[in-house]
């Protein structure tokens, strides 16, 4: 008998094992590259990042009769702070009293922002990192500016001669002075505002000023869905309990958080009541964060002092 040479086969068995190999891990680096890589950076010509987005519907890019300068007035007196029917921190609902001043009716929009960027050379408003979800989408015109820090806010509204509103100015001028739970009123039936998922038409981030009723009974919109707003006080967790000591006036203290008020178009549960108080770090920049501005009136100085 001859003998069988199978040196050959396994030589060639051996070969394609390695082919077949590596075949596979080049397959499989391919997505983990794509994660790395991230989708592009926000677009640095100020003038090309004015451009809506192709990615972004017509509807979506309706637009709002907007002015950079739409404050509306809201008058001085007493309202309803808080509620017992929150959480620890929106406790106890009380009476409190304010002087007169102005907020932006709207939030700031991305197209407004990026003028502060390009007149200013601030950075522009974007993820910390590569990766953001559904950035694009996020960057309409009239659409409320997002992933901007506490610092952002602060140094755009100061830009405008503005600045950001406290905490009690921010939730009477949404709510109102008579203690109701949305700027609408009381229940929730049909798509009042841009919150609680995709059922209101829209992905993400709505053009602002879209819900009627998420106005509240001074005009002042999206206060209830949209985006949460950053207001100017640090987060204190049992600020109103303070409040309540007679003849004492509380200094806002420095703390590790700073404030964020209203409802986004994430939020849900008790996440969208008016009176919902939350809180991160400043220099935390996310898709679900806007502002919008404030300014005292006849120059007076805002307070963050909560009194009766």
């Amino acid at each position: 008998m001859e003998d069988v040479d199978f040196s050959k086969g396994l030589i060639m068995d051996t070969r394609f094992k390695v082919v077949f190999l590596i075949a596979i891990l080049v397959m499989c680096s391919l997505p983990i590259m794509g994660i790395f890589k991230g989708p592009p950076l926000p677009i640095e010509d100020p003038d090309s990042s004015l451009t809506p987005s192709k990615s972004i519907s017509a509807s979506t890019q309706k637009n709002v009769k907007l002015s950079e300068e739409t404050m509306v007035e809201i008058p001085a007196g007493e309202f309803i702070l808080g509620s017992d029917r929150g959480g620890y921190n929106e406790k106890p609902q009380h009476v409190s009293t304010l002087d007169a001043y102005w907020i932006d009716q709207y939030e700031v929009t991305y197209q407004q922002y990026m003028k502060f960027v390009e007149e200013m050379g601030h950075r522009q408003p974007g993820p910390p990192s590569r990766y953001a979800r559904k950035l694009e989408a996020l960057r309409g015109l009239n659409q409320p500016v997002t992933y901007v820090s506490w610092s952002d806010a602060a140094e755009y509204c100061e830009w405008k001669g503005k600045r950001l509103p406290t905490e009690r100015e921010w939730e009477k001028a949404i709510r109102g002075a008579d203690g109701r739970t949305w700027p609408w009123g009381e229940g929730r039936e049909g798509v009042p505002a841009n919150f609680d998922g995709e059922d209101d038409g829209y992905e993400v981030t709505a053009p602002v000023g879209s819900f009627s009723k998420d106005q509240s009974i001074y005009g002042v919109y999206d206060g209830a869905g949209n985006v949460m707003e950053w207001v100017d006080d640090w987060y204190v967790e049992d600020i109103y309990r303070r409040a309540m000591k007679p003849g004492t006036t509380y200094p806002q203290p420095v703390s590790t958080y700073k404030t964020m008020r209203g409802g986004g178009y994430t939020s849900q549960g008790v996440d969208l009541r008016i009176t919902n108080r939350s809180f991160i770090v400043p220099d935390f920049r996310d898709e679900t964060i806007g502002f919008r501005c404030a300014r005292s009136n006849q120059g007076k100085k805002a307070t963050n002092n909560f009194k009766n």
